[in-house]
């Protein structure tokens, strides 16, 4: 088998949290320490914007990866992939789960197969684990987790080189050849892969959730979104989006739009599932109101702010939704007459 590394990358938190910059300097000391390893450390990877050096480092990275943000694994991941660094999802063993009802992910019917998410377009050959540096406070947490995936890959490098078709060489100079992997850093400098980004705020979208029903499109109003080429949806003017709004999210009926910065877990990207088929929307339980009348309020504010007129519910309501006030109560709203009658 050949040499190989296996690529590390720390992506470090926005502002100067003295906690979180000593969790990622323990974490980086121990990491250079390790056989098999290849470490790089970039700026936050929400706010790192075409052109950045961090964002150059990450593009130019070949094989697995393993990324340690701030970020949970699932926003972390789709992030890199909007930013054309794809991969195949690796699984982790700090970061817990989706919380899914065993029955339900049993008997799963046909039809809900079937509503299963769109996929990347276009997904490397490699794998790319993404850690949440919030899962542990204790840096050797980390590093355990990341000698687990070292030895999961050498595992995987060594059956992919036993059916390795034989190289073809090449003699001169090699000008043209790609660097050995662990040699590319030189070329990226430490002050620039580490000059802090201004803040950024825009939706990323989990495409294996993504169903491109296009309500998202349909509900901004802001020019966020467009129609690739695929007639897929995409972000196609991510600085039309207006800073703390995440209304999109919650209009989206497979939860498949993040805001990584948001401070709800459930629209910053952490795991979603559902608990006997009956998905609660938390807002209804905490005097929050329905989701999609958030959303509306949420949009009408920055139509307002922008000096256009409010449309409330009238415009980009999705059709799931039209008529359900007329319909017969779920055990949502009987939750809520209760909880009514209590007072």
């Amino acid at each position: 088998m050949s040499q190989r590394k296996l690529n590390v990358v720390l992506s470090q938190a926005q502002g100067k949290d003295p906690l979180k910059r000593g969790l990622e300097e323990e974490i980086a000391a121990a990491l250079l320490l390790e056989p098999g390893i290849d470490l790089g450390i970039v700026a936050h990877l929400y706010d790192l914007e075409s052109g950045h050096t961090g964002r150059l480092f990450l593009e130019s990275l070949p094989g697995d990866m393993v990324v340690l943000s701030w970020l949970y694994p699932r926003a972390a991941y789709w992030l890199l992939d909007r930013n054309e660094i794809s991969g195949n999802y690796g699984e982790n063993q700090l970061s817990p789960p989706a919380e899914v009802d065993e029955e339900e992910e049993s008997e799963a019917s046909p039809a809900q197969e079937k509503s299963m998410g769109i996929g990347s377009a276009k997904t490397a050959d490699r794998v790319i684990y993404c850690l949440d540096m919030r899962d542990s406070r204790d840096f050797r947490a980390f590093v355990e987790e990341i000698r687990r995936i070292l030895k999961e890959c050498r595992q995987r490098w060594s059956e992919a080189e036993k059916i390795k078709q034989p190289a073809v060489v090449q003699l001169g100079i090699g000008i043209l050849s790609k660097p050995a992997n662990g040699t590319a850093h030189e070329s990226f400098p430490k002050e620039g892969m580490l000059t802090i980004p201004a803040r950024r705020w825009y939706p990323v979208i989990d495409y294996s959730r993504c169903t491109n029903c296009l309500e998202c499109l349909d509900f901004c109003l802001f020019g966020v979104y467009g129609v690739d080429s695929l007639d897929r949806i995409y972000v196609d003017n991510q600085d039309q989006c207006k800073k703390g709004c995440p209304a999109c999210s919650r209009v989206c009926p497979e939860q498949a739009i993040m805001f990584p910065d948001y401070k709800s877990p459930a629209i910053a990207g952490a795991p979603v599932g559902s608990i006997g088929g009956l998905k609660i929307d938390l807002t209804k339980l905490f005097g929050g109101g329905d989701a999609l009348v958030i959303a509306a309020q949420e949009r009408d504010k920055e139509l307002v702010r922008d000096g256009r007129s409010a449309v409330g519910l009238t415009v980009g309501i999705p059709k799931r939704q039209e008529g359900k006030a007329d319909g017969p109560k779920d055990d949502i709203d009987n939750l809520m007459d209760a909880l009514d009658n209590l007072d």
